[in-house]
């Protein structure tokens, strides 16, 4: 059996190579994937940075521990409470202390952070050049490969609370590669930021734990606990945790067309190979014989492309990740490590495919009678096989039914990255299993005005393509699965963008913004808010966390502002309450809270740790998932004011109203913006993250189709000589049969885009129901132009991919091809 599977590959050389080269390509995309997602699960191990050179470090816990009947649950708190100076003047007295202190300092235009010179030594810094600061008007700043201001030098400063202007470089360290510091005195940096957000303590462990045990919320940190001290600690896991569901997309993306578009192709080199299977059984081979003849050829070229896929995606996997990092998608440390369990994953799945791809062929290999070894027709006069059929419609109204249970039950999930990405793979497999179904009358339709023009190209193209329905439903099939991922998957995200830049500026009532990105200059606000004819509400960001259903610890965004000024400046879409109703004693939810009756109590945490039971004063719509909590300043303790919304008032003079804001922010290095320029600057269509990452993915799934459909032409190229022949015969030129299989191969992409179209178009329709469900009116956007360069590539790779096996059997004197024997 083995021999005889031998001389067959050997003999169909074409078919196999097609087949090896696919199936060695969706092993290499598996394996590829897999080994860059595994480079994900554990984040590098670092050391204390900030506070590498004390031996101890007292510094607010930023972790809200909750017991709960099943066990401990955490949450990250938003704004935890300073270091009390009780705390750091006691902490003093048992040996060498240094408070730190840390606010945002602009650096000649650039971001940097501030500290007090006394907490230098705990980096450690050292001095490179110069001395200390002393004074107001002195600073040392850091320098990297001995770039950057030296000393002696003036550099312009924007300290928050101050005046901005130059100061005095004094001093220089060396850059730690964490953060770009600028040191201020001891005193000047209290009077800038008077909390204290650490204390680095050179004294007995045990006696800080006692002492700081006192003081509820303070953590004592030594050895590699230091390094919870450091600016965003949890960075790196942060930065994985984005990667990882980036890459999870992508290995679930890539594997469904590669393992769809494998088992197509090995379906396909089975069903195109029937007068052979005819000839085999004219000579006495048996039902079971051709069966396992089959399998043996799939097993070979299994093994040996899964395992030429498994090298390959060993190579590509660097490259990926280096990619990745070149896009900012990961970090800049990201790389791939040593893990070996996705290529055993990629081997065994690809040899799976290969064998399930040739299962249900097989079978229908062996029905085949010795007759159809005299068949000389090209038609495929079956129909679907009654399992695929089964199977297609299962998978499409599995996928049709989980649209619409959370249509029906909770459409807010539509919008969320799980289902938007995964629902729409099960109404395309069952599309792509359903595509003979609809290939031959899809063909004729869209062949209808072509096959009546002068000339018999248009009509032959039509008769072809609809005839060989086994060739055009597997060469349409790789083009509907990527315009259906593209436009379903773009779509939906580019939709729900849309939908939440509507639902930001049907909010946003000011006429003025600023911030929105940090905290802005102390000074600003109550400056604004003595400018006659504008009403001002000066807001913070923080975090407000509750317990659901007594096992989940689910923290929601908020925003913290007076009610009058916010009822004035905001239009929230409520749905229960009034904005006037909120006070320091209350909060207002939206509808995906547990508790959302208005006037109900909910015992929440706030950010820096408190508990305290708040009343509904109000509730909001869910929209897409952007409305968040809002509270008073006193349920912010902590957070700085980040965000000042200004109305002008009706009759006021709005020209001096907006010049005397845009004054007061440059007089404090604040930006103000319209309520427009604002909300495009803030635009969550501009946040290009998950975008660039699925045209990254999308672009691999497109390349694998593009090699996938050149593969299937030049195999059905290759067993159509014979035709091609014929039509010389009959009198047909070179450039006319060339010009003929371009058109059929347009053809069958049109046919295969028109499918995927469809399934994209059903996608996007769920989307915009669940948005009108969430009382959301957003339009539907179709991501055309990706559409258009995705079917212009389809369209290329075949033509290229059917014409150029076709001019090299031309080559071949028509009358010896026609006389020719398999």
């Amino acid at each position: 059996m083995l021999s005889s599977a031998l001389r067959s590959m050997r003999t169909r050389w074409v078919t196999f190579v097609g087949s090896f080269v696919a199936l060695a390509l969706g092993v290499g995309l598996i394996a590829m994937t897999g080994l860059a997602l595994a480079a994900t699960f554990d984040a590098p191990e670092r050391g204390p940075e900030r506070f590498a050179g004390v031996p101890v470090v007292v510094a607010p816990s930023d972790t809200l521990r909750v017991p709960t009947p099943v066990g401990e649950r955490t949450a990250r708190l938003t704004d935890p409470r300073p270091v009390p100076q009780r705390l750091a003047d006691g902490l003093s007295r048992l040996g060498r202390t240094a408070e730190d202190r840390t606010f945002p300092v602009r650096l000649d235009g650039a971001e940097a952070v501030g500290h007090p010179w006394s907490v230098a030594a705990a980096t450690p810094y050292r001095l490179t050049s110069g001395r200390p600061p002393a004074e107001a008007g002195e600073v040392v700043v850091t320098t990297h490969a001995g770039a950057g201001p030296r000393t002696g030098e003036q550099v312009r400063i924007g300290v928050p609370g101050t005046a901005g202007g130059t100061r005095t470089v004094v001093g220089t360290v060396s850059h730690a590669g964490f953060e770009t510091a600028v040191f201020l005195s001891d005193a000047e940096a209290a009077r800038v930021h008077p909390a204290v957000d650490a204390v680095a303590v050179h004294a007995d462990a045990a006696a800080v734990r006692r002492l700081a045990g006192e003081y509820p919320g303070m953590s004592v940190l030594t050895g590699d606990d230091r390094h919870r001290a450091d600016p965003d600690p949890d960075r790196d896991a942060e930065a994985l945790t984005a990667v990882n569901a980036l890459l999870g997309t992508a290995a679930g993306i890539t594997g469904f067309v590669s393992v769809f578009v494998v088992a197509s192709t090995f379906s396909f080199a089975v069903a195109q190979r029937r007068r052979e299977f005819g000839l085999l059984r004219t000579a006495g081979a048996t039902p079971g014989q051709v069966r396992r003849t089959v399998v043996v050829e799939a097993l070979v070229v299994g093994v040996l492309a899964s395992a030429a896929g498994c090298l390959l995606g060993d190579a590509a996997a660097p490259l990926l990740a280096g990619r990745l990092a070149d896009e900012g998608l990961a970090p800049a440390w990201f790389a791939v490590g040593d893990a070996t369990w996705p290529l055993h994953t990629a081997f065994w799945t690809g040899l799976g495919v290969a064998l399930a791809g040739v299962a249900v062929a097989s079978h229908r290999a062996g029905r085949i009678r010795p007759v159809e070894a005299l068949r000389d027709a090209a038609v495929d006069a079956g129909g679907i096989p009654l399992s695929r059929l089964l199977a297609g419609a299962a998978v499409l109204l599995t996928g049709l039914g989980l649209l619409g249970w959370s249509l029906v039950t909770d459409p807010g999930d539509a919008l969320k990255r799980k289902a938007y990405i995964l629902q729409p793979m099960w109404i395309i497999v069952g599309c792509a299993l359903l595509a003979p179904l609809l290939v031959r009358p899809l063909t004729r339709l869209l062949t209808w005005l072509p096959a009546r023009l002068p000339g018999a190209t248009g009509l032959l193209a039509r008769q072809n393509a609809s005839a060989s329905l086994r060739r055009t439903a597997a060469v349409a099939a790789p083009v509907l699965i990527t315009v259906a991922l593209t436009g379903s998957l773009l779509g939906t995200v580019a939709t729900i963008d849309e939908a939440r830049a509507t639902e930001a500026a049907a909010v946003s009532g000011a006429d003025l913004v600023a911030g929105g990105d940090g905290p802005l200059d102390p000074r600003f606000v109550p400056l604004v808010r003595n400018i006659p004819g504008a009403v001002t509400s000066a807001s913070r960001s923080t975090g407000v966390t509750v317990l659901e259903e007594g096992t989940a610890l689910i923290t929601s965004e908020a925003r913290a502002a007076e009610p009058a000024a916010l009822a004035a400046t905001t239009r929230l879409p409520l749905v229960a309450g009034r904005i006037s109703d909120l006070d320091d004693g209350s909060v207002i939810v939206n509808e995906e809270w547990e508790t959302r009756t208005v006037g109900r109590s909910v015992s929440v945490w706030l950010g820096d740790g408190r508990q305290v039971s708040l009343r509904v004063a109000a509730v909001m719509r869910t929209g897409t998932g952007s409305n968040g909590v809002y509270v008073t300043p006193a349920n912010a303790a902590g957070a700085a004011v980040d965000r000042v919304d200004v109305k002008i008032r009706d009759g006021a003079d709005r020209a001096a109203v907006r010049t005397l804001v845009e004054r007061a922010g440059r007089d404090t290095g604040t930006p103000v913006m319209t309520r427009d320029a604002w909300l495009d600057a803030h635009d969550p269509r501009t946040g290009g993250s998950t975008r660039t990452g699925l045209l990254l993915i999308l672009g691999i799934a497109l390349l694998y189709t593009g090699i996938a459909l050149a593969n299937t032409l030049v195999m059905a190229t290759s067993d159509r000589v014979r035709d091609l022949a014929v039509l010389r015969l009959t009198g047909a030129t070179t450039p006319q049969v060339l010009r003929l299989v371009a058109v059929e191969a347009l053809t069958v992409v049109a046919v295969g885009g028109v499918m995927g179209a469809a399934v994209a178009g059903l996608n996007l329709l769920g989307v915009k129901g669940a948005l009108e469900l969430l009382a959301v009116s957003s339009p539907v956007v179709v991501p055309w132009p990706a559409l258009g360069a995705v079917l212009a590539a389809c369209a290329v790779a075949a033509t290229v991919s059917a014409v150029l096996p076709a001019l090299a059997a031309l080559r071949t004197r028509p009358v010896e091809v026609a006389g020719a024997r398999e």
